[in-house]
């Protein structure tokens, strides 16, 4: 995604808020609800959504869930959001399903809630979706695996490290978007785990943290030791795995994909740790919602998605040193400039 086409999308929302008075921002307040507080992306997405607060004054109270998959605390959070008459909610969900009845609470509370990164299942239980199209950045991975690969793709051993059990949906989109690109049946394209293509070793959780990688690595690969692909869910799954495969000696003999695009990411794809990453903007999706609920507040509208699709793109750029031939990326250097965390 370009620079131009980023600031025309962020322009075209701050359309109509940015002329709001102090006492009327006085009275607006929102609430941030990401899926941990240490990931950096849920980092960065804290720091685009505070600093946007801070420009337009509205009030900000941001809650996490203590792991991946917490969704108690998302819970929780919102009956706090509602209690304290909050007029729009952004949430990271964990369990994307379970957190609709929920949200439906919020809403006929009179509050705006918009999904960030992570579609809510079904996505229409949100009022709006600003993300990644997950599904197009697993794409990207697939077909750089797969180009890369070349004939040897044909026969590649494909393992997944996925995030949690209950396959949220950002989880679902990134592995079949992955499987899409690279040439396998993903059957059911909204669950894990269905396919029956000979290529696929197996799937496990990760949490999407270094020390799940690690271990779903380790389980992979004594279910088969020649594994030589790995999509991950995000890069510090894919770090995780790689200190496993080193561990071993096999760090050279995988090729790891990830989705993620933080600083750190890149970093590890200019070392050869992850062979390429589709990179995502969260301090974007974090900003953008704040805009949108202060224009909620101020006018009753509600964000529209980007023409074409179900939820507002934020854009996705696939990121490698070693570019492959029909898919489009960009290289570590213009991934640094554009990275976060």
């Amino acid at each position: 995604m370009k620079k131009t086409v980023l600031s025309t999308a962020f322009g075209a929302l701050v359309l109509g808020v940015a002329f709001a008075s102090p006492s009327q921002a006085a009275d607006v307040s929102a609430c941030l609800i990401t899926k941990t507080d240490t990931n950096p992306f849920f980092v960065k997405m804290k720091e685009g959504a505070t600093a946007k607060a801070q420009e337009l004054g509205v009030t900000l109270k941001a809650y996490a869930g203590k792991v991946d998959g917490d969704h108690d605390s998302q819970v929780a959070a919102i009956e706090s959001c509602i209690a304290d008459g909050a007029k729009g909610i952004l949430i990271a969900a964990s369990d994307t399903k379970a957190i609709v009845d929920q949200v439906k609470k919020a809403q006929d509370a009179g509050i705006l809630v918009i999904a960030l990164d992570t579609p809510l299942d079904p996505a229409t239980a949100a009022d709006a979706t600003f993300a990644t199209d997950n599904l197009l950045a697993g794409k990207l991975i697939g077909q750089w695996a797969a180009a890369t690969m070349g004939d040897n793709a044909k026969t590649a051993k494909v393992g997944f490290l996925d995030l949690t059990p209950s396959q949220p949906t950002v989880d679902v989109l990134r592995d079949q978007g992955f499987m899409i690109g690279f040439g396998i049946d993903p059957k059911d394209p909204n669950k894990i785990g269905d396919e029956d293509d000979p290529r696929i070793v197996g799937h496990d959780v990760t949490n999407g943290n270094e020390e799940g990688g690690r271990t779903a690595m380790e389980n992979l690969l004594q279910k088969d030791p020649d594994i030589n692909v790995i999509h991950t869910i995000n890069e510090p799954a894919a770090v995780g795995a790689y200190q496993a495969l080193k561990a071993v000696g096999k760090e050279k003999d995988v090729l790891i994909v990830s989705v993620d695009g933080g600083c750190p990411g890149v970093k590890s794809v200019a070392e050869g740790v992850i062979g390429a990453t589709s990179q995502q903007y969260p301090l974007m999706m974090a900003a953008l919602g704040i805009e949108a609920i202060k224009k909620f507040a101020d006018t009753g509208e509600k964000p529209k998605p980007t023409e074409g699709k179900d939820f507002f793109d934020t854009g996705v750029a696939l990121v490698t040193d070693k570019p492959a031939a029909g898919v489009e990326s960009i290289d570590t250097k213009v991934g640094t400039e554009k990275c976060w965390g």
